[in-house]
């Protein structure tokens, strides 16, 4: 049932509020960054998984995310201009889009459709993805500021995960910790601040409530219909949790959110006015034609209930991660260990959780979208979906496309695949009712 007719919705304003306080933190976000660059400040630069906005917050070092940024030229459909710039320097038509937008933002003075993004006084990232290393490379040649690479030990085999008590956890995270206690002191040598504990337990918290909501707000897509789109709502409530991290903006807003989904679930309020069927996505969305991709699965009634996506791109703060604020280095390098841990397990042990999301949201079928531009995420999908397809009697559809370059997206080719999908999900739901399946 969708809001329009059903007494009470919009009355309160609560329906529809975390796209609206989303859109406009975002704004304001953007806006802190274009007034801090006009004045000739520099920011942080950082990565979805594993920001450290908890620690740089304390440095008062604003929170520059080059992946949102280059996303959000292909939404505005601004990409190709950048695309173009950075391959007549030579980049490969085959890299990463999110770099070579990014490279084409630098050469232009930070200047992008939404504002104006700082110089880098330090890029802070981990080797979640290999990218990441090269990407930072770029602009330690471009400005000659330094960069701290976070070596996150990873899951050594599906299924393996290992965790507090057992004796290679603890050695992992004091790994980590070694390694934070560094970066401090090198924070401390780039801003000319000290280092300040309590506020560092102050964003803590923050980032706790923050973690808390979100868990929740996935919870609640458990129920039917599915109070919020994975693909379409999901991307907004990201773009808050990267972007406000340890920040008290970010904590209220997601705790908002959550009152928001209950009340939806308590009035049967879904995504869609027709959920005729529940899907998961997995990889990185088609950003080029973001509306019009997600319109061709609204279009028969398919609703995304969950997505890989909402798990990596948040840096693992889908777990539900909560610091230990006594011990709050130490709380920090776990909780670090576990996200970033949990956010590359998205991507290379992804079947488990898979198979547990098709049982937890009672879903319809799986779509894996692999893109041309980021083989960190595409590599081995079509291995996971077969992998898939022994755990589970789930339909799943193959799809290809790219989150950047629209040379390379085929709305034509897209639909029919889609469409196809459909039918075929229809026939099914068709033989099971007529008990022939």
């Amino acid at each position: 049932m969708s809001a329009q007719g059903v007494p009470g919705v919009g009355q309160d304003g609560l329906v529809g509020r975390g796209n609206r306080d989303g859109a406009r933190l975002f704004r304001e976000w953007f806006d802190g960054l274009t007034a801090h660059a006009e004045a000739g400040g520099g920011g942080a630069y950082v990565f979805v998984m594993g920001s450290l906005g908890e620690l740089l917050r304390t440095f008062d070092l604003p929170l520059v995310f080059p992946e949102i940024n280059s996303l959000q030229t292909a939404v505005r459909h601004q990409a190709h201009d950048y695309l173009n710039e950075a391959e007549d320097l030579g980049y490969s038509p085959d890299i990463c889009g999110y770099v070579k937008a990014d490279v084409a933002t630098q050469r232009r003075g930070g200047l992008l459709p939404m504002g104006r993004i700082p110089k880098p006084t330090i890029a802070v990232l981990t080797n979640a993805c290999n990218t990441y290393i090269k990407w930072a490379e770029i602009w330690e040649r471009m400005y000659h500021m330094p960069s701290y690479v976070l070596d996150i030990p990873g899951t050594r085999e599906a299924g393996r995960q290992t965790w507090r008590g057992d004796g290679a956890f603890e050695k992992d995270r004091s790994y980590v910790t070694a390694q934070l206690r560094e970066l401090i002191g090198v924070l401390e040598g780039v801003t000319g601040r000290r280092f300040d504990v309590d506020r560092l337990r102050e964003t803590m918290g923050y980032a706790n409530r923050m973690s808390r909501g979100w868990k929740r707000v996935l919870e609640l897509n458990r129920g039917r219909p599915a109070p919020f789109n994975a693909l379409s709502d999901g991307t907004i409530y990201l773009g808050v949790c990267n972007g406000f991290r340890g920040d008290e903006r970010g904590a209220r807003y997601f705790e908002d959110l959550v009152e928001e989904m209950e009340v939806k679930r308590q009035r049967g309020v879904g995504t869609l006015g027709d959920e005729r069927f529940r899907l998961v996505f997995v990889g990185v969305p088609c950003y080029p034609i973001f509306r019009r991709f997600n319109e061709m699965f609204m279009e028969h009634g398919g609703t995304f209930v969950h997505s890989t996506y909402l798990w990596f791109a948040s840096g693992g703060a889908n777990v539900g991660w909560e610091y230990d604020l006594t011990n709050p280095i130490e709380s920090l390098a776990e909780g670090l260990l576990v996200g970033v841990r949990d956010a590359m397990d998205s991507m290379f042990f992804q079947t488990q959780a898979l198979a547990r999301m098709i049982d937890d949201y009672e879903v319809d079928g799986v779509v894996f979208h692999p893109i041309k531009s980021c083989r960190t995420v595409s590599t081995g999908l079509a291995d996971n979906r077969r992998a898939l397809m022994t755990l589970r009697d789930t339909p799943s559809l193959f799809i290809e496309s790219d989150m950047m370059d629209k040379r390379v997206v085929s709305e034509a080719q897209l639909k029919n695949r889609i469409d196809a999908f459909f039918e075929g999900l229809r026939s099914r739901r068709q033989q099971i009712a007529a008990g022939t399946r």
